[in-house]
């Protein structure tokens, strides 16, 4: 008789716990100026219409409407982490319809915005650049900056057909621009692919093997916006100077699709180096050719100052 006696008494306990937990829970809804508006606006919400439904408008009660109770995105508190409760009356029946937050919207944005640039190997530094994050007191930069700062402005509508060819010593800071430059396009919602020229040329020899480099090499002519980080610095052949970079740029001349580049040379330096393939042959005239392409498409942008990477 005593385990039941105790096991009676400690269901009595609970069950008076538990009223209490639901009194002080009704007490809060009600007292809620939410609810009680909500009340208000829909006459059908009477005193038992709102006992029958008062978890489900405790639900909408305790939770974040406008990201107030949230301190960020991530700690978010509501039931559907991301999402706001909508009360909607339907008759006697409140149905609770969750929609994004402003936090999950920017979110979304900002993944989307990222989304729009893609790159073969280039490190995280570079791909969240920042425009703000320029050095915009460093002298030795500032022509780089203005140039860079004009043209992100002068993009309405229509993107320009030319891009920059930034060019300087090793370790001031070009690649950077690039991903300023992508990142502030994501923001007007244009794509672009920015390429590491070593790795470029490795990636197309690879892709040889498994049939993939016509894709590539498609995808390298069309996306809206090309960077080509660091040409010049790879050691490549004749064939691929003319046939895959020579058609690449090619292409985005006659389609007026911009191209930027980053290089240790200037246009003639550039030429000189083209000149020479890894095996020792030397052609100026198709060297020649891939640097008239990229004067058409790109403006000359020379940055200069200290090495940024150290010694």
């Amino acid at each position: 008789m005593e385990p039941i006696q105790k096991s009676l008494r400690k269901w009595m306990r609970n069950h008076k716990q538990f009223q209490q937990r639901l009194n002080q829970m009704k007490q809060e809804v009600l007292q809620s100026p939410e609810i009680r508006n909500l009340v208000r606006e829909h006459p059908s919400l009477t005193n038992e219409v709102v006992e029958k439904q008062l978890i489900k408008l405790y639900e909408y009660q305790s939770q974040s409407k406008n990201c107030e109770k949230c301190p960020s995105r991530e700690a978010c508190i509501n039931i559907l982490p991301g999402h706001v409760p909508q009360a909607e009356v339907v008759g006697t029946e409140v149905k609770l319809v969750y929609n994004k937050c402003r936090r999950e919207r920017k979110k979304e944005q900002h993944r989307k915005q990222r989304s729009l640039i893609s790159s073969l190997h280039m490190p995280k530094e570079i791909l969240e650049a920042q425009i703000d994050r320029l050095d915009f007191n460093d002298d030795d930069r500032a022509q780089a900056v203005q140039n860079t700062v004009q043209y992100l402005e002068g993009i309405d509508e229509q993107l320009p057909s030319k891009g920059l060819y930034f060019h300087g010593p090793f370790g001031v800071g070009k690649t950077y621009f690039l991903g300023v430059i992508a990142n502030e396009l994501s923001e007007k919602n244009i794509a672009s692919m920015i390429i590491y020229m070593p790795e470029f040329v490795r990636e197309i020899k690879a892709s040889i093997k498994n049939d993939s480099m016509n894709d590539k090499i498609e995808a390298f002519k069309r996306t809206p916006v090309l960077m080509l980080d660091d040409i010049g610095a790879e050691s490549q052949s004749a064939w691929f100077r003319d046939e895959v970079l020579g058609s690449i740029l090619q292409y985005r001349m006659m389609e007026r699709l911009p191209v930027f580049f980053t290089s240790n040379y200037t246009l003639n330096e550039l030429e000189k180096v083209l000149m020479t393939s890894n095996r020792g042959d030397t052609d100026q005239v198709k060297a020649q050719r891939i640097t008239e392409r990229i004067h058409q498409l790109s403006d000359m942008v020379p940055v200069y100052g200290q090495n940024r990477r150290g010694s």
